[in-house]
């Protein structure tokens, strides 16, 4: 096995040491960031998130901060999804796609004040995106990644526990709204929102070098309803059909490919980057769509570095994209970025290292 090789080109987010303190296994590299993918003892992480309590390093999901007059133009024009109702104190899921209607990052978006926005991104360089688009634009903002870093407290006690540290009003969070506070005198905010289906927060810390103090104060916190380490690797994500852009999507994927047509908006302005592409795919109807996987086989054989080929009557119909052993449907599952053509119920055949394995194609969520 090896190690990564520490460099300035690569950051540790301010809850890296609490995660190697909790027994670190494995990690991924995402927004040139370490992002905790395993503490060593996988079923025990995914059933403390389907049953208890996980909590997750997530800081490598960064913020781009718009601020200034222009901050909500801007946020607008980078959005296929209308945000004129969009209060403060509001978090939107928003795909953000180029001008062919590519879907480039999905974050969510934060209106913190109303010239003051984050954009907390997947992975991709979103600042330079934003920036570009603002300067070419000739708008009057300000496009930086202030110092803020989520955790995530995910399943279905989160909620138990973040309300034992912050107080009873956080079960009146509707979810993706938030609210800014402090945690001992720690500046946060927190937001109902989460990249699971089992429930949860995400406290941004506003000032990275608290991350351990934070960190140990929702562990503690959580002792008695069994909180542990996690991440968003968990076959729980693709059980409930949650969408990784760059992992589940490609150089032509657009939203309403993957099930995200329902945040985009096609009356919004013309300005909006990408909306006349998309309002043509939508105009002349997509030629893929997203399904689900159950493999044949009792052994987990995860995805490797390569999606896999997938394969109707012998004639390529399109690739797998992820593929996870699921504890609770006791099989390997996957998704399917596939030809419209191909249906839910038909059987096809994926091109695995090993050779050919047969698989079912079904709706998603699995779950």
């Amino acid at each position: 096995m090896f190690s990564v090789f520490p460099t300035a080109r690569l950051r540790p987010s301010p809850f890296y040491e609490s995660a190697v303190a909790e027994g670190m296994t494995a990690a991924s590299i995402y927004n040139r960031m370490i992002m905790p993918t395993s503490y060593g003892d996988p079923a025990a992480e995914y059933w403390r998130l389907i049953n208890g309590v996980s909590q997750w390093d997530v800081g490598v999901e960064r913020q781009v901060q718009l601020k200034g007059p222009d901050a909500g133009k801007l946020a607008q024009i980078l959005s296929p999804r209308d945000l004129s109702k969009c209060q403060v104190g509001q978090g939107k899921y928003v795909p953000l796609c180029n001008h062919r209607g590519t879907i480039i990052n999905d974050p969510i978006l934060l209106k913190l004040d109303e010239d003051l926005y984050w954009l907390s991104i997947a992975d991709s360089d979103v600042w330079f995106w934003a920036s570009a688009i603002a300067a070419e634009r000739g708008l009057d903002v300000q496009i930086s990644e202030p110092d803020v870093s989520p955790m995530a407290l995910q399943g279905p006690m989160a909620e138990d526990v973040v309300a034992h540290v912050m107080g009873d009003w956080v079960r009146g969070l509707k979810y993706f709204w938030f609210k800014e506070t402090e945690i001992e005198g720690i500046p946060v905010a927190v937001q109902r929102s989460g990249w699971s289906k089992q429930g949860g927060f995400e406290i941004y810390l506003k000032d990275g070098t608290q991350g351990t103090r934070l960190w140990n104060i929702f562990k503690e916190a959580g002792q008695p309803w069994g909180i542990g380490p996690g991440a968003p690797a968990t076959a729980e994500r693709t059980e409930s059909g949650l969408v990784s852009v760059g992992g589940d999507t490609d150089d032509m994927t657009n939203p309403f490919e993957v099930r995200l047509g329902k945040y985009v908006d096609l009356d919004v302005a013309d300005d909006v980057v990408g909306i006349k592409a998309l309002r043509r795919i939508k105009a002349e109807g997509v030629k893929r769509h997203q399904l689900g996987l159950v493999l044949e086989g009792s052994i987990p054989e995860p995805l490797g570095f390569r999606r896999e080929d997938i394969r109707l009557q012998g004639k390529s119909i399109g690739m797998m994209t992820n593929c996870v052993w699921s504890p609770r449907i006791h099989a390997n599952i996957g998704y399917a970025l596939v030809s419209v053509d191909a249906k839910v119920g038909q059987t096809v055949e994926v091109m695995r290292d090993k050779g050919p394995v047969s698989a079912k194609l079904v709706e998603l969520p699995f779950l």
